[in-house]
């Protein structure tokens, strides 16, 4: 449900774009609907390496290449195999995919945005009574996923249970209204023309270079990021994603500077990392 309802806060395609995917749905001879609404593909688990990437004896474009300028959506993520999802990795930092075949060589676009559900565990629970699963289980069914592979998501969180009760008010109408989605979409397209306007860019986008530039720490700052991320036993490539988080999260906030909150948040995103470190310290 999260995944669907992303996709009603994301901004409407501009011409170029929407040109760039009608033509990769033109090669598969699929017609869109709504040239300027972004794609949204959610193949089963069962997908092969081929249905996902591209490929066939007259190559055509895959999931990743439907999925240009819109969201790949992956449901049950570990039980997808592990050859297919790593085959994922190549594409995510090129925008692009290059099918070799002996005759010739074709390159499609791949400029997506990948969403993926899962269990913590497989019983579903990793904690309290309704845990059926011992923590090296808990870690097998994790380790399913390639470290190099989960280093590449921004973002994680984990959705705990509904506090008892809660279905119950919400059949009496008791539930409070959320937040809707066209106020959230209302943040976004603010934080998207601050970014805009800074660096011609989005965050997403910043190179190295361009992240020392326009994501700066002050040095008690950067000294308490490069600690949590050694605690944490996150990668040098974090270092880099959390201050484009962070720095994303000032913006939605109209913060000029990041500051430590900033960062305390975009660690709080790193959900997946801090459940490997809790079982592998459990074992060890």
């Amino acid at each position: 449900m999260l995944a669907e309802r992303f996709m009603t806060i994301l901004p409407a395609l501009q011409e170029q774009q929407a040109l760039e995917t009608a033509a990769v749905y033109s090669v598969c001879g699929k017609p869109r609907e709504n040239w300027f609404s972004p794609p949204y593909r959610a193949p089963h688990h069962s997908a092969s390496s081929v249905a996902l990437v591209g490929g066939g004896g007259k190559p055509k474009p895959g999931e990743i290449s439907l999925s240009h300028h819109g969201v790949l959506f992956l449901d049950e993520l570990p039980e997808f195999p592990k050859q297919v999802l790593d085959s994922l990795r190549q594409p995510m930092e090129s925008h692009c995919v290059t099918i070799s075949r002996a005759a010739n060589q074709v390159t499609f676009p791949a400029h997506f945005q990948l969403i993926a559900a899962m269990n913590p565990s497989p019983c579903g629970h990793i904690s309290g009574d309704l845990r059926r699963s011992t923590p090296d289980q808990i870690l097998r069914y994790l380790n399913r996923l390639s470290g190099p592979f989960l280093d590449r998501f921004a973002l994680s969180i984990m959705v705990p249970l509904l506090p008892k009760g809660e279905l119950a008010r919400s059949q009496q109408g008791k539930v409070n209204s959320a937040e809707k989605s066209i106020d959230i979409k209302v943040r976004v397209l603010k934080a998207r023309r601050i970014q805009l306007q800074r660096q011609q860019k989005l965050n997403h986008y910043l190179s190295s270079q361009e992240v020392n530039v326009f994501c700066i720490l002050s040095e008690k700052d950067a000294l308490f990021l490069e600690n949590a991320i050694e605690k944490m036993g996150l990668s040098i490539r974090s270092w880099h994603s959390l201050l484009k988080v962070a720095r994303t999260i000032a913006d939605l906030q109209g913060g000029i500077n990041i500051n430590k909150s900033h960062l305390c948040e975009a660690l709080n995103y790193r959900a997946i990392d801090r459940l490997l470190n809790s079982f592998n310290s459990s074992l060890y």
